[in-house]
């Protein structure tokens, strides 16, 4: 008997095979950072800097470095959102921090999100990019800005315009890694009445 043969015949015809389980519904809850969220906030952050340009990071984050950025953020009363999965999983993270450290852009923040490689295309930067303008603009800042890399980062571009964000310049060769230059592109979008009504145009 050929071998094709005998591989139909096992095969059970298709009425009867076992249907594949569903895949369960990706599902998760967004809430504030802990201390036990930070070795899984670091993982994510330096998968990016090892495998891509959207941070111009070229040294991975330790835990002392990621301690020292939620502290500082928590002192400053700003959010430092975690994306958790039912099961404690850790799919991305979200928050903000000073632009500029003189006192008189004390309202004006810069944001950073960045999702697991697995939970990317599924809604999750939507989620966080909301709650995080939402408690940004509770904890009192005005302004916000994104500094973009401009190559390989066009969803970030996508997802800022879709909140009413809106270009303000760019910078070229600004950055080099891995072996090639790179640049910016600056965009921004002011909370409150003002930037919601801005949003609501897109």
């Amino acid at each position: 008997m050929l071998a094709e043969e005998y591989e139909r015949r096992r095969t059970p015809p298709p009425h009867v095979r076992r249907r594949p389980e569903p895949e369960p519904p990706f599902s998760y809850t967004v809430r504030e950072a802990v201390e036990a969220d930070l070795p899984h906030v670091r993982e994510i952050y330096n998968h990016y800097v090892a495998n891509s340009t959207v941070t111009f990071d070229e040294s991975p984050w330790s835990l002392t470095d990621v301690r020292t950025k939620l502290a500082r953020v928590r002192e400053l009363g700003y959010p430092f959102l975690i994306a958790e999965a039912p099961g404690g999983t850790v799919l991305g993270f979200a928050y903000v921090m000073p632009w500029k450290e003189k006192a008189a852009y004390r309202f004006t923040v810069e944001n950073s999100i960045y999702l697991g490689p697995a939970s990317t295309g599924k809604g999750l930067g939507t989620a966080l990019m909301r709650e995080l303008l939402e408690r940004a603009e509770a904890a009192g800042v005005k302004e916000v800005i994104a500094v973009i890399a401009d190559r390989g980062a066009e969803g970030s571009i996508a997802l800022h315009e879709r909140f009413g964000f809106t270009q303000t310049g760019s910078m070229g060769r600004v950055g080099f890694k891995f072996g090639r230059w790179l640049g910016v592109v600056m965009m921004q979008r002011s909370l409150g009445r003002r930037g919601r009504a801005r949003a609501s145009k897109h």
